[in-house]
């Protein structure tokens, strides 16, 4: 007896499934923009929102770029954003890949009981927004800057540890409470 996959009409259906399937994510993607939108999300493979959000993004930057070179810092600038890319790709992803294979290492081999929750994610966002304020923020946090801090503003930069100290422990007490909300919730009967 032949599987439905090798008869004729079998390969057909799917071809013609595949296509419609195809149709429709166009005409999703063009949804709410008028006439013409399946052909627009078929050339430009996205809905018009997406362009425009785009464009948006490249005039700020482009925005941002004509600032830094008035002000001729370029140069400082280009350094530190090429420096920055090739320390990310470099170091920081490695590291934080470790550390998040570490994380979820002891989540794949065993069930969790009852249907909780994975505590990954709980412990992942936090660490990530407090790594991402050190990031923005350490010349601040770690006095790095504090001459020319306290030159151009008068203030001293002392506060802005206890700040990001305060915010981390924030964001990891929020994120502990909805975990305990999921989990509650996912030992409740009926779930």
């Amino acid at each position: 007896m032949k599987r439905d996959a090798d008869r004729p009409m079998g390969r057909w259906t799917r071809r013609w499934t595949r296509r419609w399937t195809r149709r429709r994510a166009d005409q999703e993607a063009g949804r709410g923009a008028g006439q013409g939108a399946g052909l627009w999300a078929r050339l430009y493979g996205a809905g018009p929102g997406h362009l425009a959000g785009l464009v948006i993004c490249f005039a700020v930057a482009g925005y941002a770029a004509t600032r830094v070179v008035e002000a001729g810092i370029w140069l400082g600038f280009a350094v530190w954003f090429v420096g920055a890319a090739v320390f990310h790709d470099l170091v920081l992803w490695p590291l934080y890949s470790a550390a998040d294979a570490v994380l979820r290492a002891p989540s794949r081999h065993r069930e969790r009981p009852g249907g909780r929750p994975p505590l990954v994610n709980h412990v992942r966002v936090p660490v990530a927004l407090s790594c991402l304020l050190l990031l923005v923020w350490f010349p601040l946090v770690l006095r790095g800057a504090e001459r020319n801090y306290v030159g151009a503003v008068g203030l001293s930069t002392s506060p802005y540890l206890a700040r990001w100290l305060w915010i981390t422990v924030a964001l990891f007490v929020v994120s502990a409470l909805l975990y305990a909300v999921r989990r509650r919730a996912a030992g409740r009967p009926g779930r």
